[in-house]
């Protein structure tokens, strides 16, 4: 397999899941802004949408979507307990979180990565401050978002907490605590370290 990556983007997540599930993958470096892969392939042409992630499975196709991936990496190595069997009220909660870390945390963040009025970044980070409120909430007597077992949807929360962090948005309650447990993982900080990705500092309480 082949993972199309942008250094620190959201592709960070299935990065980590393919690390934490040890299985085996080329990384492709993908330019963001002239969409131009490493070994100078037109990105679009692997992926018409033109952004990260973008896996490349064995047999050649393309799997898009991040939360879409990181299921099935999850699924090619069950044993890595990354994501719970099909059909449980367990998985299904695991995928309520990965639905609400798309639309809720990481969508919202498109405006302050542009170029948006000033006032209207500021109204954004209020916005996400609220809805990571909630976030720290559900991890009060928590190791991780659905207990003590990290999940694919602990890789995507993750991923979109080192923006919050780097945008200084206001993260209460348990979130350090969990932000810095999710990056003392040893494949955490393997995915981290092969994208040079530095550790923002946890300041926000």
């Amino acid at each position: 397999m082949r993972l199309y990556f942008s250094p620190g983007a959201c592709s960070l997540s299935p990065h980590i899941v393919l690390r934490e599930a040890g299985l085996p993958v080329e990384l492709e470096l993908v330019s963001l802004n002239t969409h131009k892969t490493k070994s100078g392939a037109d990105f679009y042409g692997i992926n018409a949408k033109g952004y990260v992630p973008a896996l490349e499975l064995p047999d050649g196709s393309i799997l898009t979507e991040g939360p879409a991936i990181v299921q099935y990496l999850a699924d090619q190595k069950p044993e890595s307990k990354l994501l719970p069997v099909a059909g449980t009220i367990e998985r299904t909660r695991v995928q309520e979180w990965l639905n609400f870390v798309g639309t809720e945390l990481h969508k919202g963040f498109g405006p302050l990565f542009g170029d948006a009025p000033d006032e209207y970044k500021a109204t954004v980070k209020e916005r996400l401050a609220k809805k990571f409120a909630y976030v720290a909430k559900q991890l009060e007597g928590k190791q991780y978002l659905t207990g003590d077992t990290f999940t694919v949807a602990d890789a995507y929360l993750f991923t979109i907490l080192r923006w919050a962090f780097a945008k200084h948005i206001e993260l209460p309650g348990p979130i350090p605590d969990y932000f810095t447990r999710v990056s003392e993982r040893p494949h955490v900080r393997e995915a981290l370290d092969a994208e040079k990705l530095a550790m923002p500092a946890p300041a926000a309480k």
